[in-house]
């Protein structure tokens, strides 16, 4: 895809508008606020909510390492503006054997529909396929989700699979779409 840049000077992984880096301490507020909010319990399986002491202890000890960890997190940054983060990205359920990981993102409301997200997917698959060697990436989405189908298969996944009344809203089930996307480079 060609959209990444590491920039050695300030070790950012950027495209043209965005930059991703760790989270830190100074985000455990927003965290807060976005592990938090029940909307988005949906499309990250949460059913209770976190204190802010977990989430503060989370970054402590999340470290940056992929392989200790088997996730990732990353905040996602507006290159003209300061540190403030529109979003964050995940690589989770990290396979180095395998060499596959499922990928999540979200983007705050007044943020979402600008091409921020397909943007942060873009610069996160080329650093997971040119950096870390993945060999495929991949995410589960709710039927429903149109939103998040349509920014998958617009950079490149594709829908494998059908999960049958996967996920339970309220009193009703919905199916899930396994997304893949494979390092057609990967040796």
């Amino acid at each position: 895809m060609g959209l990444i840049t590491i920039n050695n000077k300030n070790d950012l992984i950027q495209g043209k508008r965005i930059f991703l880096r760790a989270p830190e301490l100074a985000d455990v507020d927003i965290l807060y606020k976005w592990e938090n909010d029940t909307s988005l319990w949906r499309v990250s399986n949460t059913i209770a909510p976190f204190s802010r002491f977990a989430i503060e202890q989370y970054l402590i000890n999340a470290g940056s390492d992929i392989y200790a960890a088997r996730q990732l997190r990353l905040m996602i940054c507006l290159l003209d503006q300061d540190n403030t983060p529109i979003g964050a990205i995940d690589l989770f359920d990290f396979d180095p054997h395998h060499s596959r990981a499922g990928i999540g993102i979200v983007i705050i409301d007044e943020f979402r529909n600008q091409g921020y997200a397909k943007e942060s997917l873009i610069v996160l698959i080329d650093y997971c396929f040119d950096h870390l060697g993945i060999h495929q990436l991949y995410s589960n989405i709710s039927e429903d989700n149109s939103s998040s189908i349509r920014l998958f298969e617009n950079v490149g996944f594709i829908n494998t699979g059908r999960k049958l009344a996967w996920i339970k809203h309220g009193s009703t089930w919905k199916d899930e779409l396994i997304f893949q996307k494979i390092n057609i480079t990967f040796n």
